[in-house]
């Protein structure tokens, strides 16, 4: 026997369901669009989580590097990922002193 799982909605209109649906269908097609730009490019995007996490760097770091153009990033949506090829060629070497 099959058991089916039920769920009751109270105190909601029509509307707001629709809108709570339209809202999670959203994300999980951004979501599957940039793996697919990712993959086609042979190329990881990073969400902005996982880019501050490798930088071990605050979201408004980001953000400015962002504004600045030291990095760039991408739009999907309301999202915004970054490619991790990009990220690393943004890393610049420290000019050592001679006298060091």
């Amino acid at each position: 026997m099959i058991k089916k799982k039920v769920i009751q909605v109270e105190n909601i209109s029509v509307e707001e369901l629709t809108e709570i649906i339209a809202n999670k269908l959203t994300d999980k097609i951004e979501t599957r669009i940039a793996a697919i730009i990712s993959n086609q490019n042979n190329e990881e995007l990073l969400t902005r989580e996982e880019t501050a996490t490798l930088l071990k760097t605050s979201y408004t770091t980001l953000w400015y590097w962002t504004k600045k153009e030291i990095l760039i990033g991408y739009r999907i949506g309301n999202r915004i990922y970054y490619r991790r090829s990009e990220i690393m060629k943004a890393l610049v070497p420290l000019k050592r002193n001679i006298n060091e």
